[in-house]
Order: structure tokens, then sequence, then C-alpha cells
């Protein structure tokens, strides 16, 4: 199937050349700015009306600013653009409603211009929850009208109903108000609250029928809510998970089902009366029993045949219904039964194939055929066949009876949370469990942990404590994300094979099943009918959440800047995600020499684990946002955002993280990579540092110009690189080589791959790892002498296929990643800047370096000849690098000048001492503003 082509946009026509200039307007020259505006002024001239009238508000009042070439208000409105998104405007005129922008005089615009059509003023609205409460369907959500603020100030009423198609009946629906913050977050948009949108509805099924009888017929549901100029229509979209995600049956009545569900972003619901239904399932001999129920109703009879179909296959069968003389026609029996040889259901061609579906329809006398549905109370199951295959009986959302013939599964039946907050899981498993782990993968970060699991007469147990999992630094949260669980054969870390854990089809309803941790709720919950997965909730607080809420306690922190300064140190170390590099380092010099502050560190979703004791405040918390506004010292060593000011009794000092071999910052202006909106922050941003740690005399005047950076550098070294130059970096070696496990007698290669530019997981900052590394052949002739730890670059996702506690070890998760120098014979890495710090250790180093000339050329460009200078081999090939480890001698020997060089350059000063001289600054600028 071809891929699905991107739909067209109004602005498409829009020359993107001139979008650019326009995108980058504020960050232009007087002359770069008279050009768009020519330019803008000359397509303008020629554009068709018709099509500029299409395009979005916004857009529209920008290219009119352009024609009229207003360059302050359209400064203005790119601004407003960047702080809220392009899609929010706040909106006036209680008849006529049209755009406004703060700062922008809109009366100043043609009318058609700033009017806003019915269409830009839309319903966004989604259900959250859909559950059955006596008797009645009771939907949760919520509802807005885009750009309609939906605040406390006022309670907007709703309307809701429901209108069977083909008719004029309408039933109204209870609508009752409800707060609901999700409403906001969701919205992803920074200028409005829309907290009063949610809303619960209850929908009472018996108002459905007519004339006191059911009748089938299919009834969607719609919701009024006012805005400016006229009451606008919608309905609910679903979301893509748990009740509200799936469609839903309920039995109503003998014969009656009611099947909620959603068409084209509407909720809807059937009535629908089957004249037959399958009751249950056993097995008989080599045969599939299926067991029909025939409802005491007007349509109840009993089908003829039941008829198979492989689903994108070639077979189909037909099967006699028949009475069953065993039967008492009751609900579990229904007097009729239809045998299917368990033959006829094996259709995989093999093994290992996928799953195969078998659509199952029953016929009957007069030729009518129906889709098979499932009788409430119907219990899923599974009968093993040969080839580790089995046929899964079991149904789906509307209740249609499925027919798989498939991998023998794991099928959760019996789940609950105990005390102690472990997540207990029973179900059955007919495979062979020999050979097998429990992977839990992370649905976005592609993160994966291994966990122990019992199986004994086809059934399993599984423990999860999500509080307290594994890690190198000690027990630490489950990452926030959905978590699905798979059996995999253990030491493969290729998902190709995974055997996914679902739950028991008549079980769906008993979910969400949620427990509130120390810090965060855990919620197991399905996607895709029955496939299960630990949700792991967010740390902050809902009411911190969301681009308006961080947008509101950015004022907040503006205000936290008047109460007084605290002796308090705040660490930022890679954005929270550890505890380590040279924040962590002045930390632990502060702490040996007793100074009287306390210690404050941010984390990102709890994953830095911190010392015992010691003070943590969630990343974009309102204690965060406290602590950066109050506290006397900050050290960090990544950015910091525009909107972060130092206050005069505050101390910032900036560590950094690397000796930069690509370059960065405004070294990249007149390149493809430049953001001249961010480059031109950075001034503003590092002047609020009152020292900048440099590691090298070529790093600093680098330093100056990327950064834009007019403060006092201090040109120490790294604090990190200090642990290189301690009398006990041997203990430290040792300890480390133990919580690795790493086997004696074995020497240690690590790989350090940076991430690449062009290989993103689509637009967003996460990139996908390049790996052009044979690791087969590695292991196959470097096996018997090395194990390789791979750490790849915190950006990067894919999983390391073969990474286990064998040959090939994965190591992104140790934080301290200088810990891993020590334990390491040889680094081999590409244009990563841990070459410059494995420098400080005197060992070889390979440079794996397959796309030079793209990366040099295309993506980055150096600052320096690479290729000239490297302290090792440059190959570009697993063969070449093999060989390069086999003769390290040589290596040695060969690049022992070069490498002399590189550490001159590179490596001073190099006395172990820089730690110690930051935190003599910081003391000595703490002591001046005592006196």
């Amino acid at each position: 199937m071809a891929p699905k082509k991107p739909a067209k946009k109004p602005e498409d026509f829009l020359p993107a050349e001139l979008r650019r200039s326009m995108h980058w307007l504020p960050e232009s020259s007087a002359e770069e700015r008279e050009a768009f505006f020519d330019e803008a002024g000359a397509f303008l001239a020629t554009a068709d009306p018709r099509k500029l009238a299409k395009l979005p508000p916004l857009m529209r009042v920008k290219w009119q600013l352009a024609r009229e070439r207003r360059l302050a208000d359209l400064l203005t409105v790119l601004a407003h653009e960047r702080e809220y998104r392009a899609s929010s405007f706040s909106v006036t005129g209680r008849l006529r409603p049209r755009l406004a922008i703060p700062g922008l005089d809109s009366g100043s615009l043609p009318a058609d211009v700033v009017r806003l059509r019915q269409a830009e003023l839309p319903v966004k609205g989604k259900a959250t929850e859909a559950r059955w409460q006596d008797g009645k369907l009771v939907v949760t959500g919520y509802a807005y009208v885009q750009n309609v603020p939906a605040d406390g100030r006022a309670r907007l009423p709703r309307l809701g109903w429901l209108r069977q198609q083909g008719a004029r009946r309408r039933v109204p629906v209870r609508v009752r108000p409800r707060t609901d913050l999700r409403a906001t977050r969701d919205s992803g948009q920074a200028l409005h609250a829309y907290d009063e949108a949610g809303f619960e509805l209850t929908v009472d099924p018996a108002k459905l029928r007519t004339g006191g009888r059911w009748q089938a017929g299919v009834w969607q549901l719609t919701l009024a809510l006012p805005s400016p100029g006229v009451v606008r229509l919608g309905s609910l979209d679903r979301t893509d998970i748990g009740s509200a995600g799936h469609s839903q049956a309920r039995q109503l009545a003998d014969g009656v089902r009611l099947v909620a569900g959603f068409s084209d972003e509407r909720l809807q619901l059937t009535v629908d009366t089957p004249a037959a239904e399958i009751a249950g399932h056993e097995r008989v001999g080599d045969a599939l029993r299926l067991r029909l129920h025939v409802p005491a109703t007007p349509r109840g009879r009993a089908p003829e045949r039941l008829l198979l179909a492989h689903k994108g296959g070639a077979f189909t069968g037909a099967y006699a219904v028949v009475a069953n003389g065993d039967a008492d026609g009751d609900a579990e029996g229904g007097g009729h039964v239809a045998d299917v040889p368990l033959a006829d259901l094996t259709v995989a061609e093999a093994a290992d194939a996928p799953t195969q579906d078998l659509i199952a329809t029953l016929e009957f006398a007069d030729g009518e055929t129906r889709r098979a549905t499932v009788r409430e109370g119907f219990a899923p199951g599974q009968y093993p066949v040969a080839e580790g295959r089995e046929i899964a009986v079991t149904t789906d959302g509307p209740g249609l009876l499925k027919l798989h013939d498939r991998v023998r599964q794991a099928v959760v039946d019996e789940l609950r949370w105990t005390e102690a907050g472990e997540l207990e899981l029973r179900g059955a498993y007919t495979g062979d469990p020999q050979g097998l782990e429990l992977v839990l993968r992370h649905g976005k970060y592609m993160e994966e942990k291994t966990l122990p699991f019992t199986c004994d007469d086809g059934r399993f147990t599984l423990v999860i404590a999500p509080d307290r999992m594994d890690s190198y630094d000690g027990p630490q949260e489950l990452r926030e994300g959905r978590w699905y669980l798979s059996f995999r054969p253990e030491g493969e870390a290729d998902k190709g094979g995974d055997v996914p854990v679902k739950i028991r089809g008549d079980l769906v309803d008993t979910l969400p099943l949620t427990h509130r941790g120390a810090h965060r709720a855990y919620t197991v919950e399905r996607r895709f009918f029955d496939r299960i997965f630990l949700a792991a909730g967010s740390p902050l607080r809902e009411e911190d959440r969301g681009k308006y809420r961080q947008r509101r306690l950015r004022e907040l922190y503006v205000r936290d800047r008047e109460k007084p300064l605290r002796d308090v140190v705040f660490y930022n170390c890679y954005h929270g995600r550890q505890f380590s590099d040279s924040p962590r380092a002045i930390y632990e010099e502060l702490v040996r020499r007793g100074a009287d502050v306390e210690h404050v560190w941010g984390t990102s979703d709890r994953q830095a684990v911190v010392p015992e004791g010691m003070r943590t405040v969630e990343w974009k918390s309102a204690e965060w946002h406290e602590a950066l506004a109050t506290s006397r010292f900050l050290v960090t060593n990544v950015m910091i955002s525009s909107w972060i000011k130092r206050r005069d009794d505050q101390l910032f000092v900036q560590t950094w993280h690397g000796t930069p071999l690509k370059k960065m910052g405004a070294d990249l202006l007149g390149t493809s990579k430049a953001n001249p909106a961010y480059i031109a922050t950075l001034p503003g941003r590092f002047e609020q540092f009152a020292y900048l740690v440099s590691p090298n005399a070529f790093t600093t005047p680098i330093m100056r110009s990327a950064f834009g950076f007019p403060n006092e550098i201090l040109e120490t070294g790294y604090p990190r690189n200090d642990v290189f130059y301690r009398e006990d970096r041997e203990e430290i070696a040792a300890r480390v080589r133990k919580t690795l496990r790493l086997p004696e007698g074995k020497k240690v290669l690590l790989y350090t791959p940076t991430w690449r530019d062009d290989q993103r997981f689509g637009a967003g900052k996460k990139f996908k790892l390049d790996l052009q590394l044979d690791l087969a052949a590695f292991e196959r002739e470097l096996g018997d002498e090395y194990v390789l730890l791979f750490r790849k670059h915190p950006k990067m996702l894919n999983n390391i296929t073969g990474a286990r506690d064998g040959f090939v070890r994965d190591v992104a998760a140790y934080a301290e990643i200088s810990d891993l120098y020590l334990v390491s014979d040889v680094l081999i890495t590409d244009y990563s800047s841990s070459m410059f710090d494995f420098a400080h250790t005197g060992r070889p180093m390979v440079f794996f370096t397959y796309d030079l000339e793209h990366y040099r050329d295309t993506l980055r460009g150096f600052y320096f000849d690479f290729t000239g200078t490297s302290p090792g081999p440059l190959v570009k090939t697993t063969e070449e690098l093999i060989d390069s480890l086999r003769n390290l001698e040589t290596v040695e020997k060969e690049y022992a000048d070069r490498y002399a060089a590189f550490v001159e350059k590179f490596c001073e000063p190099a006395d172990g001492r820089a730690t110690a001289q930051v935190v003599d600054k910081m003391l000595q600028w703490a002591a001046a503003r005592r006196r």
C-alpha cells in the first residue's frame, strides 16, 4: 500500500522561502526586512484573493500586514505566535466575532481579514471515559469552542441530544458541567484556559425505545455550546486507549444490544437486535464447538449455517448449525451448536506467522447473513494446536466473535495492586515458558526493562513494583509513559518475535486499575481493545502541566523573585535527567568542605537518583520555579531558558558539558542548521552567568563567539574530569566493574556514538540510532577478549539489538559516564565530545566515522581539521574497526605523536583541581557579598 499523502493546507500556495523569511523576520536585519516586504508585496499583488481569503485567521492578518508593510504590527503578531501558538488568539464581538491580538488594532485591518467564519471557531470535544452505571451509559469528557475560554469566570450552559439516523426524532441527554484541567492541557496552547469545559453526560437507553419497543437503529450525539455569534454544534472524538477509545457492547434485554462507538470523530449509539448470538464454546474431540443462543423475540431464529472466511486468505468454510439435544435452550446453550474442525481454523503457513483472522458470519434460511456477535457473559478462551500456535476464541469492543490462529499468547485473567504498591498479574499461557523473559517496553522512548516471572501448568505470574525499579544507581521510579508487556526469547533485543500480553476480552471493563505511588499514579489500561499496558503518570501535579499552566508558573516566577533569597545551591544537570557530571562534582566538593548551604537537585520525571536525604524538586513544577527564583546559587551544565533572569544577589555558574568539535550557537549562522530565533537569545541567556567553565584554551574563544558570553570564563578544565587524577580512581573503577557485573579477565570497549540531525523520529528532538556497526561480527571476532559497553547519546531512542549481560551491554542508563571511562580499555566513538574527556586516560581511541563527509560537510561543520588531528584511526567499516582493535599496539605507536598533541591542546589544565577552583570562586563571591 502506498503511503498516504499529507492533506493539502490552505497555506501551501504561499512560497516556502517567503514563509521562512517571515518566520525569521524578528531576527532579520533592516535590509533583509525591506527585501522581504518587497518580495511579499510583489507576490501578494498577483496572488489569488480567494486563496488568501481561505488562509487561517492569524495567517490572513500576517500577510495583510506584510502587504501594508506594517513592520511593528507584524512583529507583534509574530511574537504572539511564538508565545502562544499559531492557532491561538482572542475573540471579540458578541454577534460578529473578530480576531484580536494584544497590541494590534484589529479595527485598522479590513473586516474580511479579521472577521471569523463559523468554521474558524470549531468545537473541540473528546470523550475521556465511558462507563455503565445503574443501567445507563455515563460519558465524561470535555468540549469547548476553540479560542473561546472556558474558565472559572462563568460556566457556559451546554445542551446535548441524540438523533436517530434516517429519522427526525431527537432524545435529549443530561449534560452536567464539571471541572477538567485536562481540557486545557490537551489543547496544547498557552493563551486560554478551558478548565470548565468538562462535562458528564448520561444516556438512558430506555429512552431510545419507540412505542415501548426496541427497534434497530443508529443514534448520533450532538453537543451545543454557546459562543460569540452563534451556538456551535459539535460532537465527541475518541481517545486511543481505555473505555473511551474502544466500542462497547451492552445487553439491554434478551436479543437487544447497545453498541457505543465512534464514527467520523462522532460518538454514536447503535441499537442491535440479533436473531442469534454465540453464547459459549468448548473443545469436542478435534473440533471447536460454538454454542448459540436464540433470543425469545420476534426476530429470534436459528441460523442454518456458520460461515468462515480467512481474512486475506483463500480459505472459506460452511458449517451446519444443528439443534443440540444436550442443550436446554437457556442462555448458556441456546439449543443449537456448530462444530468446526480445529484443522480448518489452522490457516497459518508458518509457525511464526503473524496472527491470522477468520471472519465468522451467521447465515439464515432466507439467505440473510450477519456477522456473528457474542452474548453478554461470553468467556473467551484458547485452544493449543501444533507448532506453538493456538486458536483463540474471543471478542472485541462491538461484541463480534473473533477467531484467531496465532502464536500462543499470554492472557491475563487476574490482576490487582497489593498494599505494598506491587502490581500482580496472573493468567494463562499455553506456550513453552523456557528461555523466555518478560519485557516492559516504553511506547515512546523504546526503553526496555526485563522482569522475572514464573509459569507452571499453563499459568504465569508476574509482579511489578513500579516505584522501585532496578537501576545502576539504585531504586528508580518507572519513567512516565505507557509500558507494554511482552514475552520474548531471553537475550533477544529485536522485538519482531514478541508475544504480547493481553487481558481476557470479558475483563476489559475491570480497567482502568489505578494505584497511587509515592509521587505519581500507575494505571493498568488497554489499547487495541485487549493489549494491556502499565501507564506511569507524570510526577507533576495537574495544576502544573501543559503550556498554559507553564506560562502561568513563569508569571509566578517573576513574583517569587521578590521573596528573600535562601542559602541554597540549586543544581540543574542535563535538564534533571541525571545526578552526574560537573554539577555532581561541585556538590560533592561543597559537602566535603561542610559549606553551610542546602543542596537542592532538579529532577525530570524523578529519573535522577540522588544521595539519600537530598531534597529534589520536579522539573517545571511550582517548587522548581520557586527554587529558581529564591536559591542563592544555580549550578547548571546545560542551557537555561531565556525567561530565567538572575537576581542581583544570585550567582549562576555554567559548567557546560563538552569540548566542541561540531559547530554550535552563533557559529552556525549562515548554515542550514542555524536557528536565528534561538541564536538571538544566547547572549541574553549567557549574561545571566557570572562564571562559565571552559575545559581548555581551545574552547574559551569559541564560548565567546558561539554564546556571546560577556563575563568571566574559568579556564580550569571540567570538574567532572578531576576523577582521572584522583588517588582513589582505581577503587572507583573496581566499584563500577562490580556494578556493571563485568567478567574478570575481559577487556572493555566503550562505544559512544553521537546523534545525527537527519535521523529523527518525526519533527521532534528525538533521534534514531543509525547503527552501522555489525555487532554479530564484533562479537564473533572480539568476544573472547572483550565486552562492549554501548553508551548511545540520550537523544537517541532505538533499542540496541543483542544488548544484555553478554558481549554487548547497554549502559545508556548509567548516569556517570566518567565511571565508564575509568573501566574502559579502548574508546570507540565518532564525533562525540567523549573523545576529549577520554583522552585524559591516555588509552587508545578508534573513530568509526562511516559518514564523515556527510556529517562534516552537510550536517554540522567542524571547528578544526578532525581528519588531520584525530588521536586514532578513522575507519568506515566494521571490518576496518575490528582490524584496528586487533592491532592496538601498532595503532598506539602510529598515533602516539598525534595523541600527545591532542592531549596538550584539549586536556590542559590537567591538575585535578577544576572542582576546587570553581567552588573557591563560588565561596569567595558569597563571602564578598556578606561583607
